[in-house]
């Protein structure tokens, strides 16, 4: 939502505190407010600031800029009273912001009474009220049918235990989880999101032992709470989540993926829904084509040529017999070319030419052995294995991941999208609140990257070169876009991001590994995944001597992680899942270079593209012209 002129906001709360700064940032945006609060002196003071401020973006406003309503939260005929007057004046509600909350009056630990004006009182204002008010602004949002956005003012006190108030940290720790778990009315256009700053100077927070404050570097600045206010209001992707704002680790949506990977429930696999068995009749030849590479050299084009190999039938017992529709082609091929993934010498690896080429591809299962009950003849499914160049290829069953349709986004989603999504998680450990780096961005996993990290809740910086690059990342949401070939990605960085990138996924090397590790903050991580610029050149691929690198990471406490997706073959159908289940639900763009590279003939013409730089988007060759496809079921 654009916090912008003409909307309407209720702020319970508004009086003092972070309540009060709320009103007053809303208020410099042109937003009419009606201010709730028990403080009639206090709530009419900032009702008069506000007013001010609001004027200044409507000239001739009929109805009031700015109303107050002394209200007890805790009774709930005040409350709905309060709401309905807001309604009433202002024809519905935008936003709602939860700010009411008081520290227990008596200490849990010395409290004789019965709790009525001590703990029962807090629970009642800081979690009752809360729920309440959510009910009367879903209500009000619900019944002028406009999309609404409602921000529930929590705590860090929520998030880990207060000692010195365990009713207040208990209270608002139910905040955090009533709000979370109303994620679902994304469905009907409102989002209702928690806030949890750590202390910021305010009466309440005053009261607290200033060695603890210390202790967790001070007392924030009220500009960083009204940030992140205003971020769950405007970003249309929060529903249910939960910001944790402190001085120590800045803007951090809680829980992170991993925290969230413990607790999800998954559907047994019994359930699990299987692919549409796709109604094609594949003929089985009884020879087929494929690429092999004849001699070891980084020069693809050189190094393979298309042979024809007969398919021999019966299958062995376990194996599964793939017709391939769609291969993707990575920058890697040109490695896998020249040798550099097998071990031994080089008379050890020329030993073993011919061997199959190409890394990935998705089709449709045209044959299976007697030993293979758990799939069928029909099913679309995806191979990562050697000899994916080919318009036929018999793999063992262990290999086949099953997939909804045998589309080329699919490809894409194989070593590209994996590689992003499993890196980031293992090698990166990617939370929320960073500042992310993706280099080559608009290529095959980099458009993976930028989009996973985003959804993650991070600021997203990506590199690319040329306006059409710029222009696909900017719609895949990224923060800043560095174009090298109109700006200097060096100066960019240490302008505009002074403190650092927190995880950085490079995939170029060569120069920009060295930029990138100049660019690290403190405790960052630099994750490589490829170094695309060194496999290039006359003499291929050789190996560079990176001085000072180990005196750079030890006075930061910096990590520097190699990826190598074969080491990581178990979490490859999870991931996959997951990937799919972005795509479908729409939360994940998938981006396939227009340009058609069609059968086996075509693929060193694809690899050489992709090696020009002129790609965007996965590069795909479609090993079957002749296959029609409906549309995508993803």
């Amino acid at each position: 939502m654009e916090l912008k002129p003409g909307l309407s906001a209720i702020v319970t709360g508004g009086a003092s505190g972070i309540g009060r700064a709320l009103v007053l940032a809303l208020a410099q945006k042109g937003i009419l407010i009606t201010i709730i609060d028990f403080s009639q002196d206090k709530g009419k003071e900032v009702a008069s600031l506000a007013e001010e401020e609001v004027r200044k973006s409507h000239a001739d406003l009929k109805s009031p800029a700015v109303l107050f309503v002394k209200c007890d939260v805790v009774n709930s005929n005040e409350l709905a009273a309060a709401f309905r007057k807001h309604v009433e004046a202002y024809g519905g509600l935008d936003i709602c912001i939860n700010c009411a909350g008081i520290a227990t009056p008596i200490s849990f630990y010395e409290d004789q009474t019965d709790g009525y004006k001590s703990w029962r009182r807090a629970v009642d204002i800081n979690l009752v009220a809360v729920i309440e008010s959510t009910r009367l602004a879903i209500r009000a949002m619900k019944e002028v049918k406009k999309p609404g956005v409602i921000i529930n003012v929590g705590s860090a006190s929520g998030l880990y235990p207060m000692y010195a108030d365990p009713i207040y940290s208990g209270s608002k720790g139910g905040v955090v989880l009533f709000t979370r778990s109303l994620a679902l009315y994304k469905r009907q256009g409102i989002r209702v999101n928690v806030l949890c700053p750590e202390f910021v100077l305010t009466e309440l927070a005053a009261k607290i032992d200033p060695k603890f404050i210390e202790s967790i570097g001070g007392f924030m600045n009220m500009e960083m709470v009204v940030k992140g206010a205003f971020d769950l209001i405007s970003d249309e992707s929060k529903a249910g989540a939960c910001l944790w704002i402190s001085n120590r680790r800045g803007f951090e949506y809680w829980p992170t993926p991993a925290e969230e990977e413990k607790y999800r429930l998954r559907p047994r696999a019994s359930k699990k829904r299987s692919p549409d068995l796709v109604p094609v009749n594949v003929q089985i030849p009884q020879s087929f084509e494929k690429i092999v590479v004849h001699t070891l050299s980084h020069n693809f084009r050189s190094a393979t040529r298309v042979v024809r190999a007969s398919l021999r039938l019966p299958l062995k017992p376990d194996y599964v017999l793939m017709k391939i529709i769609y291969a993707g082609v990575n920058a890697s091929d040109v490695n896998f070319s020249s040798g550099r993934y097998f071990s031994g010498s080089n008379k050890d690896i020329a030993s073993l030419l011919p061997f199959d080429a190409g890394f990935e591809a998705v089709g449709i299962i045209a044959a299976i052995g007697d030993s293979v009950k758990h799939l069928k003849v029909g099913t679309p499914a995806a191979i990562m294995t050697y000899g994916s160049y080919a318009e036929f290829t018999a793999v063992p069953s262990k290999h086949i991941l099953p997939v909804a349709r045998p589309d080329p986004e699919v490809v894409a989603m194989l070593t590209s999208g994996l590689t992003a999504s499993i890196s980031l998680e293992k090698a990166a450990q990617m939370g929320s609140g960073k500042t992310v780096l993706v280099t080559a961005a608009a290529g095959g996993t980099g458009q993976f990257a930028v989009q996973l990290a985003k959804l993650a809740g991070n600021k997203v910086i990506a590199t690319c070169g040329g306006k059409d690059k710029a222009k696909l990342l900017k719609d895949l949401g990224v923060d800043r876009v560095i174009d090298y070939k109109a700006e200097n990605i060096k100066t960019v960085l240490k302008d505009e991001f002074p403190k650092g990138i927190d995880i950085i996924y490079e995939s170029v090397g060569g120069e920009m590994f060295d930029l990138c590790l100049n660019a690290l903050a403190t405790y960052g991580r630099l994750i490589v995944i490829g170094m695309i610029s060194q496999y290039q050149g006359e003499h291929g691929w050789k190996p560079r001597n990176y001085t000072g690198l180990c005196e750079k990471i030890l006075a930061k406490s910096q990590t520097v992680a190699g990826f190598f997706l074969v080491q990581y073959a178990h979490f490859w159908q999870e991931h996959l899942d997951k990937l799919m289940d972005l795509y479908s639900s729409g939360k994940l763009k998938v981006g396939v270079d227009p340009k058609k590279f069609l059968g086996v003939h075509s693929v060193a013409d694809a690899v050489d593209y992709l090696h020009s730089g002129r790609s965007v988007g996965k590069v795909v060759v479609c090993m079957d012209p002749t296959f029609s496809s409906r549309p995508a079921k993803l």
